[in-house]
């Protein structure tokens, strides 16, 4: 059963909350957490970029995600199950204007190293998937004269999110999967 529930991903209380509700039911027990919130902000090189942008791209991309797996653990102790963080093919492949963002995103990835290492013992997997640049109308307006049929769309890194939520992804843990597109 789905349910969507609204909340401040960036408020310890009202995440703390959100994952509470989620885990009423005794019969549909958190088998799995999946952090998609992120965004991206070019701010020029680390010398032009300002302190408040760069923790703006730290806040975005690194907080939603500690705070939902911090209060999701405790549940999932229980009876296992999956995490999957996105994180981004330039925390690996860096580019030049983007120091906030490439820095809060290889910090997913290494938040999922950490935690792959921590729970494995109780059952929870936990991997990241990095896309290259997303299809979305956000992206396009910002880059109208990229060649959109190179970019993943939302729907195939859905798919992976899936299989590495699904029983048939049992084994695999403290994976960075690539999801790159048509490079």
């Amino acid at each position: 059963m789905l349910e969507l529930t609204e909340t401040d991903l960036f408020d310890d209380q009202a995440v703390a909350a959100c994952v509470k509700l989620a885990t009423s039911r005794e019969d549909a027990p958190l088998a799995a957490v999946v952090n998609l919130v992120g965004g991206f902000h070019k701010a020029g090189r680390v010398h032009e970029t300002s302190i408040d942008d760069f923790t703006a791209q730290l806040r975005l991309n690194l907080r939603p995600t500690y705070l939902a797996c911090h209060h999701s653990l405790p549940h999932m102790l229980k009876t296992g199950g999956s995490i999957v963080c996105v994180s981004s093919r330039a925390a690996l492949r860096p580019f030049s204007g983007a120091a906030g963002y490439i820095t809060a995103k290889a910090g997913v990835l290494a938040l999922v190293d950490t935690l792959a290492v921590e729970y494995k013992s109780e059952g929870i997997r936990v991997n990241a998937v990095l896309p290259s640049t997303i299809d979305t109308a956000v992206n396009r307006a910002s880059m109208p004269n990229a060649d959109f049929t190179r970019w993943v769309r939302p729907e195939k890194i859905a798919d992976v999110i899936h299989f590495l939520c699904s029983d048939e992804a049992s084994a695999i843990t403290g994976t960075h999967l690539d999801v790159p597109g048509r490079v």
